[in-house]
């Protein structure tokens, strides 16, 4: 049969070094605490990622997972938009290189050839002024 005996720490059982119950500390002031003037941080080899690591301990993991699926679905849609915006921009861009420069060009072109009937017919009508004032004397008739 096995038989328990506790067995007591010296550690419990001896005196912890502290104040001793007599003293008075009446004496004690806090303002002249050199806490507050200490310009040099306390652990200086500490970076600002190590500090943000430790924050992670704050926020409970259920809610840190949560944040973590809603940061990366909303990555996720900005990247997919971004990716078929951009997809579309480039299929626009062609479709109006191909389309529309030779479009273009062919509307300059028949602007030139509007632009040149209307000067041959002002040309033809100052010539028929012409030759109709010397053709009015002899008893022409303008045909119709």
């Amino acid at each position: 049969m096995v038989r328990l005996e506790e067995v007591e720490d010296e550690a419990f059982t001896s005196a912890q070094p502290g104040p001793f119950e007599e003293d008075n500390d009446d004496d004690y002031s806090d303002t002249d605490s050199s806490i507050s003037t200490d310009s040099v941080p306390a652990t200086p080899s500490e970076t600002l990622y190590d500090r943000l690591l430790a924050l992670r301990d704050i926020v409970p993991p259920k809610q840190r997972r949560n944040l973590s699926h809603f940061f990366h679905t909303t990555k996720s849609y900005i990247g997919t938009g971004l990716l078929w915006s951009g997809k579309s921009a480039w299929v626009l861009s062609t479709s109006l290189l191909l389309l529309g420069v030779p479009w273009a060009l062919a509307y300059t072109e028949e602007a030139q050839y509007v632009e040149m009937e209307k000067e041959m017919r002002v040309s033809e009508g100052v010539r028929g002024d012409i030759l109709g004032a010397g053709a009015g004397k002899a008893g022409a008739k303008p045909a119709l």
